[in-house]
């Protein structure tokens, strides 16, 4: 039997790791696989810091969505795959690659990912998390800080020269491809059962 996939998208600070995490434990994580799209930015070796302080990480070709691609079918088709490993303080990928072995589901998250009509397609599921725009440049803010070193300063200035503009543009569009929107992310219980239900019946 092959997998079902499941993607799970929504702007950055949405809530989009809540959410999986909550199925993960719901199902089982021994039937679930997740994959994020953050692992697969461009390792972008030929630039200096200085310069990659100010490259637009949020727009869809800062990603090797191909790559993603491929592995989604592998999957799929119950391969495993060797993802790619990101490290956001340097914005290099590390050497060594994290095996991903395929299960029942497959959970893929990402700010970009129904943005991309390759990747979308491979969707079995589509989950928008919709998250007021103040409340998601908060828990970036805080993310930033804690786990990836940045200044606040620098925070908001990536913030308004390109995350807000990439928004826009690509991730708040792409919720129209969604099968379920989820406002509020994981604090919405009632959806959240819904998601649950719809998945426990998918898995028998």
């Amino acid at each position: 039997m092959h997998p079902f996939v499941i993607g799970v998208a929504g702007g950055t600070g949405s809530g989009k790791t809540t959410v999986v995490n909550a199925i993960r434990r719901r199902v089982g994580e021994e039937r679930i696989t997740v994959v994020s799209h953050d692992w697969y930015y461009r390792d972008w070796v030929d630039l200096p810091q200085d310069a990659l302080a100010l490259k637009n990480f949020d727009h869809p070709d800062s990603l090797e969505t191909d790559l993603l691609v491929r592995h989604v079918r592998a999957l799929k088709d119950g391969a495993a795959v060797e993802a790619p490993v990101y490290d956001f303080k340097t914005h290099r990928r590390a050497r060594e690659t994290q095996r991903v072995e395929p299960k029942k589901a497959v959970i893929v998250d990402g700010i970009l990912i129904f943005a991309e009509p390759e990747l979308r397609k491979l969707f079995d599921i589509r989950i928008f998390v919709d998250t007021d725009a103040d409340v998601r440049l908060i828990r970036r803010v805080k993310r930033d800080i804690a786990e990836r070193g940045r200044t606040v300063e620098s925070v908001f200035q990536q913030y308004e020269s390109t995350v807000r503009p990439m928004h826009l543009e690509f991730v708040e569009p792409s919720k129209r491809w969604a099968d379920l929107i989820v406002p509020e992310g994981g604090e919405n219980q009632v959806a959240l059962e819904f998601l649950f239900a719809r998945l426990e019946q998918l898995l028998r």
